[in-house]
């Protein structure tokens, strides 16, 4: 019996690649797996929806700035480690697969602590720091792209089998969403949270985008989302607007869009990318420019655009969108160039790579 221990959580840019690789190691025999999260991030609720089971330890801010939480470190950091740790002994972990997110520093301590061998799957093109302090003693490290990790095998971003291998024709996509199925579509979504400047740019260019005849589909976010706007609007066009707070089959979306708008998180980039949807990234503005280094080579390949959020107003996502959909050479050129740009099987290769550190320990 193999036993392994998955560590990530906040995001879906944590989440969603833990549970593909969750997914291959499955369908390569392993009969134990175990997911670590705490209770204020996404994983409460996709881990379980996707059938795993998931043990919560207590989070580890790291604050900025001096606060509270600092004065509070050293005691939130041990008793996080000691409940890692009673989880990897509970689990009886042959390894642990972490990948980042503040959740992943207390089970990367914990498993040195107890000598199982950890493997590290950094999404962004910039490190975090979990994932900087798991590497360094790390048996394996994987990356989505060159990051300046020690020893790092770029291996691309571990990703559902429903986006690597749809299952539902652009037209199923549409109409499973209230669309129309044969009418051009643009998706537009900021992630898992949503992203606030992206979803008022929207609301405010919506009509004109309607009115070319373009529907969209708009995932807003749960905290952005209230009743106020679960409202369908049908234009004179015949184009609708379909509000949704969440979707939990991106594929189905990415399957019935022609062109994104979104942030650029890894996972975003890359799960567009295999699907062959060209996008309008909007890269968060703040933070370490992960964003915008994720989007970059994709970008500089034709397969998306890059609309900083600081030139974002609705008059020029009106205009990029509109400008895109109008050259339809252009919009399948991009979704070709987007579509050869990155690898479709990480999940298995980052699958194998954890088994083959279980089979040297043994």
């Amino acid at each position: 019996m193999t036993s392994v221990v998955l560590a990530g959580g906040g995001t879906a840019g944590h989440t969603s690649p833990l549970i593909a690789t969750a997914r291959a190691l499955e369908a390569l025999g392993v009969d134990r797996l175990v997911a670590v999260g705490t209770a204020k991030g996404l994983e409460v609720r996709v881990i379980p929806e996707a059938g795993l089971p998931l043990e919560l330890i207590t989070p580890v801010p790291l604050p900025r700035k001096p606060n509270l939480d600092l004065v509070k470190l050293p005691y939130t950091l041990t008793r996080s480690v000691l409940e890692a740790r009673s989880v990897i002994r509970r689990a009886d972990a042959d390894v642990v697969v972490g990948f980042g997110g503040y959740v992943s520093i207390p089970v990367y301590l914990a498993a040195r602590l107890m000598r199982v061998p950890v493997v590290v799957h950094e999404a962004n093109n910039l490190p975090g720091i979990a994932n900087r302090i798991g590497a360094r003693n790390a048996a394996y490290v994987a990356t989505t792209y060159e990051t300046p990790l020690a020893g790092a095998k770029v291996i691309g971003m571990p990703m559902d089998r429903r986006i690597t291998h749809p299952e539902v024709t652009p037209a199923e996509a549409r109409t499973g969403f209230g669309l129309d199925a044969d009418r051009d579509t643009l998706l537009v979504s900021g992630g898992s949270q949503g992203a606030a400047a992206i979803n008022r740019a929207v609301l405010e260019s919506r009509d004109e985008i309607l009115a070319a005849g373009i529907q969209i589909l708009h995932v807003l976010g749960p905290k952005n989302f209230s009743e106020t706007d679960d409202v369908e609007i049908v234009h004179t066009s015949g184009a609708r607007y379909r509000p949704v707070a969440f979707v939990n089959d991106m594929a189905r979306a990415y399957a019935a869009a022609d062109l994104m708008v979104g942030r650029a998180g890894a996972g975003t980039v890359m799960e567009t990318a295999v699907s062959g949807l060209p996008v309008v990234f909007i890269p968060l503005p703040w933070g370490n420019g992960e964003q915008g280094r994720n989007a970059a080579a994709l970008v500089e390949a034709g397969g998306g655009v890059l609309l900083d959020e600081s030139d974002l107003t609705p008059a020029t996502l009106r205009d990029t969108v509109l400008g895109i959909f109008s050259d339809r050479g252009k919009l399948e050129a991009m979704s070709r160039a987007a579509r050869d740009m990155y690898p479709a099987d990480a999940a298995e290769v980052l699958a194998r790579a954890i088994l083959d550190v279980v089979k040297k320990e043994r």
